[in-house]
């Protein structure tokens, strides 16, 4: 009878650089899913648990790349992606780097020319999931650069979460990133700044999470962002029922909602300065998602 290859004997090789928790959970993943997983960190008892599943812990940077055709830099930035990969001396030149650090759109252009100069190919990457979450299929992992890169290794990207694959401009994952977390944080101080309003009056936070999360965010604020979408692209911002004027009056209101109640006023007092931009400019009779035309703009 004839062998049958193990399931990990046909999955390719990563290495993995960088064990803080995200590298951690982008290793343990691999592992999980059967693929022959090396890893290297500066401080190596990091890896401990993962050596004991299975893991290899390479001595250094050089043999953590020469070990797999594809590598994993999971870091604090590109700066430190470069300092590590010093070391590495050719290892890189015929491999796959896949980066999933921070950093910004001019970072991502530029690491192409360095790994280029390496002899390696090349993927931006960004990871939108806590570390608890990586390695399910719904959690989104983005990735740019190259689409025959991307597609010959979309098997062992899968391994990690769910690549979604933005474009061959190597900036547009990190670039998404910066949108969506600055997204989230919109959000986020939108909510905590709504909820100190009406704790101000001894409503509580799980009070009004019911309201404001559990309803007023689907039920309102989403469906109507999603059906005006099409306008942002458009550049039209109909104002027939709602101008940027009228906007204009409930931001003052929260405004001075928020000095009354002895709550923070800045962020209102902002809101209240764009719009007031946008009816400058113009748009005092669209409705209130012309702000999107200021914020196409840089600043003053």
């Amino acid at each position: 009878m004839t062998n049958q290859p193990s399931a990990s004997s046909q999955l390719t090789p990563v290495t993995v650089i960088g064990l803080g928790p995200m590298g951690l959970a982008l290793a343990g993943a691999l592992l999980e899913r059967g693929h022959p997983t090396t890893v290297w960190n500066r401080t190596p008892e990091r890896a401990d648990r993962l050596v004991t599943r299975g893991a290899h812990r390479a001595g250094t940077v050089a043999e953590a790349v020469s070990a797999s055709p594809v590598t994993i830099m999971c870091l604090k930035d590109y700066a430190t992606m470069y300092a590590i990969s010093a070391s590495a001396g050719d290892a890189l030149k015929g491999r796959v780097l896949v980066n999933l650090n921070s950093g910004t759109p001019q970072e991502a252009h530029a690491a192409v020319g360095w790994a280029a100069e390496r002899g390696a190919d090349y993927l931006d990457g960004a990871i939108m999931v806590p570390p608890p979450l990586v390695g399910r299929p719904e959690s989104v992992f983005l990735y740019s650069g190259p689409r025959d890169v991307f597609d010959r290794h979309r098997t062992t990207l899968e391994s990690m979460g769910g690549p979604r694959y933005l474009g061959s401009d190597p900036s547009l994952a990190v670039l998404y990133n910066a949108a969506l977390l600055g997204m989230m944080y919109a959000t986020m101080n939108g909510f905590l700044h709504a909820t100190a309003l009406v704790g101000s009056a001894g409503v509580s936070a799980v009070t009004f999470a019911d309201l404001a999360l559990d309803w007023f965010v689907p039920s309102v604020v989403n469906p109507t962002l999603i059906a005006q979408a099409p306008e942002l692209d458009s550049g039209h911002y109909p104002g027939d029922i709602g101008t940027m004027e009228m906007n204009l009056s409930a931001l003052e209101h929260i405004t001075r909602t928020s000095v009354e109640q002895g709550v923070h006023s800045d962020q209102p007092r902002l809101m209240r300065t764009i719009a007031e931009r946008a009816i400058a400019e113009g748009h005092g009779g669209e409705n209130y998602l012309a702000v999107f035309e200021v914020f196409k703009q840089a600043s003053p």
